[in-house]
């Protein structure tokens, strides 16, 4: 089963947009992300009722943040993205006859509701600040600077 990497690619992106000065069209930001701008759009809608980013039409135009970085978490923009399925692992059948399968759905099932509750707790407590930070502190340690992280932006 394919992994969904949409929450790795917006928080990479917004943590871009939190380094740039001007504002980011879709069509810069899907090419950052190796995608369509269709595919940006959406998902920056999303982010954009939530209130985390805007967007102006027109030259000069483009998406820029409208959050305050420490206050908005992993957790938050999960759910503007359309809150993901966190684990890939399923029922081999959703409603068996077998009461031996309905043991083993039950068993993970119940797994599978902790794992993503504590993912879930853990995601609501980081901030796109402590991301900004960690970033930071990279790019400082490593010796690079600012251009060296543009990519396509």
């Amino acid at each position: 089963m394919k992994r969904d990497s949409k929450l790795s690619a917006v928080l990479h992106v917004l943590l871009h947009m939190a380094e740039m000065n001007d504002p980011v069209t879709s069509e810069s930001l899907a090419a950052a992300m190796h995608t369509n701008p269709v595919v940006v759009r959406r998902l920056m809608a999303g982010l954009r009722q939530a209130g985390f980013v805007s967007s102006a039409k027109g030259h000069g135009g483009g998406w820029v943040l409208s959050c305050s970085l420490a206050a908005v978490t992993l957790g938050d923009i999960h759910n503007a993205v359309g809150a993901p399925a966190l684990l890939a692992m399923g029922n081999r059948t959703e409603s068996p006859g077998c009461i031996v399968e309905q043991a083993v759905n039950a068993a993970l099932d119940g797994a599978c509701d902790e794992a993503e509750a504590l993912l879930l707790r853990r995601f609501n407590s980081i901030t796109l600040a402590d991301l900004s930070r960690d970033f930071h502190r990279r790019m400082t340690g490593g010796g690079f600077t600012s251009k060296d992280i543009e990519h396509a932006l």
